[in-house]
């Protein structure tokens, strides 16, 4: 939704995937060829899985299993694509392999997709988990031995809790200082959010829930990419590309994404801006208080040429009065507390 909200020039590049690419066999067996070899190749994800926010093609190129690849991507003997995956014994896995395994297409069958074994602050060693994680290691252990699949798993669970308690902190942070008067700009000084509504973008439903953060009872309020005070931002950016950096790290044995520049270390740094940014907000309205100026945000926050061309402010003109949600094209297309109960 932080995407889409956005003029149609500057999300062009995410319909060429989000789109009938999703459907098409020519997307992954090219049009020209459609040659299974082809497909079989791990560059043939890339158009699409890449890229801040799904960063598989980056955390698994640099990964132990993505250098083994493109060094012998060349050599026959290494890797036949010209046997169908339920016959490949290749010397290191390609995507296909492991997330299209004996040649399926339900790629969503082994992905971990970003729930019990990805972002979320979730009991991985819940029951409702453990058929997706056996899935997992069984998918492992091809080449290596179940001890060793499950101790990555647990490594991975490990990083991410990790993750957790950092964004979890971030979080506070933001929210210790809306709930003090002192977030700046505060929502009702922005422009509306994609769904036309005036509330706080880190209110997540029951997580933040109450008048106190903008909204009716269970609302939630809509993550945002722009027209947001600085700290917001850092916490969309910790949780929406660090910890999916370290997630997607861990998953494909990216170290890089998982600690160094990409990962928890930027987590940290994160973390820290968002105090830097309390920080500073505190001691000016201190300031402020104590030589008596009334801060008044400024209009370009509620609107200017580029903001008049967001999906939010459009909402708020030409259905005033409405949201996205009172809009839906039928009850329940968005699957959220926001559909009409009928």
């Amino acid at each position: 939704a932080w995407s889409i909200e956005r003029p149609p020039g500057d999300t062009a590049e995410c319909t060429f995937c989000h789109t009938s690419s999703e459907e098409r066999c020519s997307t992954c067996h090219q049009r020209h060829q459609f040659d299974p070899a082809v497909a079989r190749h791990s560059e043939q994800c890339k158009a699409c899985h890449w890229g801040k926010d799904h960063r598989d093609w980056e955390a698994y190129d640099i990964s132990i299993h993505g250098v083994v690849y493109q060094v012998n991507k060349w050599n026959p003997t290494q890797f036949d694509f010209s046997k169908k995956l339920s016959d490949a014994d290749y010397v290191g896995p390609t995507c296909q392999y492991c997330h299209l395994r004996g040649g399926h297409h339900n790629v969503q069958r082994l992905s971990t997709v970003y729930t019990s074994m990805g972002m979320s602050n979730a009991d991985r060693g819940a029951p409702l988990w453990k058929e997706k994680r056996d899935t997992w290691v069984s998918v492992c252990d091809d080449c290596h031995s179940p001890r060793f699949a499950r101790e990555n798993l647990q490594a991975m669970d490990e990083a991410c809790k990790d993750a957790g308690l950092k964004y979890t902190e971030t979080f506070k942070v933001a929210e210790n200082l809306m709930l003090d008067g002192m977030g700046e700009p505060m929502p009702k000084d922005l422009a509306p959010d994609w769904s036309g509504q005036h509330i706080w973008s880190l209110k997540i439903g029951a997580y933040h829930d109450g008048p106190k953060y903008g909204g009716a009872q269970g609302e939630s309020g809509e993550f945002r990419m722009s027209n947001c005070s600085d700290i917001e931002r850092i916490c969309f950016e910790s949780v929406g590309y660090w910890m999916t950096y370290i997630m997607k790290g861990m998953a494909h044995g990216s170290w890089n994404d998982a600690t160094y520049c990409d990962g928890s270390f930027g987590m940290d740094r994160w973390l820290v801006k968002a105090k830097a940014a309390s920080e500073q907000a505190r001691r000016f309205t201190a300031l402020e208080k104590k030589t008596g100026i009334n801060w008044v945000p400024s209009e370009f926050w509620g609107k200017g040429d580029y903001l008049e061309q967001l999906t939010g402010t459009r909402i708020v003109k030409e259905f005033p009065g409405k949201t996205i949600f009172d809009l839906c094209p039928e009850p329940g297309w968005l699957d959220t507390h926001h559909a009409p109960a009928e």
